[in-house]
């Protein structure tokens, strides 16, 4: 059987997204069902970047399913800090595992490691490049939370520049019908043109660019905030003078529809106000759950294992 990877969200169709909200959605409902679905399968978590619910969420999924984890948590803490090339470390870690969930900070690192590998690799965040599985968790939010994936107006607020959650998930909303995007962000921090060029404009998909989150507010089905990311960028003088550009607070809040459906992929610094967190709009804890759903219908896939 050929190795199935996970690198960029639209190497699955929208058939299998479907389906793994399915699969998703039924073992939030019968989790005794899944309980041993995986095992005697490892999963080795190789996160070359710091991650908090991204790699918990991995290892939480594989456990679920009765498998087992294996992994480090910083690079400092394997051979490439003694200059062992990814390639090789790749190579020697799925000697051991039957899948990889992988993070490193440069852009199409996964990729490149996916030459190397004997067992299937997932993209757990390259970089500003791609997040697919915080997508697939976005994706499985929005359809609970709205009962679709189509014919809704989204806005994408904060740092789009550099957000690859909001790249991923551009690139799946794009594939369904009815979807309108504003774009809410300082200049500085637009969506890039490649973006816009290559997928929406490709596709004659109706976008609106706008610097004001209170005039974008009352349109909006969904909002997708994002944090401003101090990693991504290369003069700090800059991050400090666009870090607080956009705060979530309840009185931006007034405009906006009753069924308004808040997501964040977290960690958030200061872009919602904890007040906020009470609103029965904010569904960014929620996400944080279904991440580890999505995840454990994913590496099920990846593995051919149906239950």
């Amino acid at each position: 059987m050929s190795i199935r990877n996970l690198i960029d969200i639209t190497d699955l169709t929208v058939e299998e997204i479907d389906q793994l909200i399915a699969t998703a959605e039924d073992i939030i409902e019968n989790p005794a069902k899944y309980q041993d679905a995986c095992a005697h399968k490892q999963l080795a978590t190789l996160f070359f970047e710091p991650s908090t619910r991204t790699r918990l969420s991995f290892e939480s999924a594989m456990l679920a399913l009765g498998g087992s984890v294996l992994g480090f948590s910083e690079a400092q803490s394997s051979s490439t800090a003694k200059g062992e090339t990814v390639g090789d470390t790749i190579h020697t870690v799925s000697c051991y595992a039957d899948i990889i969930a992988m993070r490193h900070p440069k852009e199409g690192a996964p990729y490149a490691a996916a030459q190397f590998s004997e067992v299937p690799i997932i993209n757990a965040g390259d970089g500003g490049h791609n997040h697919p599985t915080q997508t697939l968790t976005d994706l499985l939010t929005i359809h609970r939370e709205k009962g679709r994936l189509d014919n809704f107006t989204i806005g994408f607020c904060g740092d789009l520049k550099f957000g690859r959650t909001v790249h991923s998930l551009v690139n799946a909303l794009s594939r369904q019908s009815g979807i309108k995007f504003v774009f809410i962000s300082p200049d500085e921090l637009k969506m890039p043109d490649y973006i816009k060029e290559n997928v929406l404009d490709k596709n004659g998909l109706p976008y609106e660019e706008t610097t004001s989150l209170e005039e974008a507010m009352p349109a909006l089905d969904i909002l997708y905030m994002t944090r401003v990311q101090k990693e991504r960028f290369f003069n700090e003088a800059d991050y400090v003078r666009l870090k607080d550009t956009y705060v979530l607070d309840p009185e931006k809040l007034v405009p906006a529809k009753s069924d308004l459906c808040i997501l964040h992929p977290l960690p958030r610094v200061n872009e919602i106000t904890v007040s906020v967190d009470r609103d029965p709009r904010a569904c960014y804890w929620k996400q944080v759950k279904n991440g580890k759903f999505i995840r454990m219908a994913l590496i099920m896939k990846l593995l051919g294992i149906r239950v």
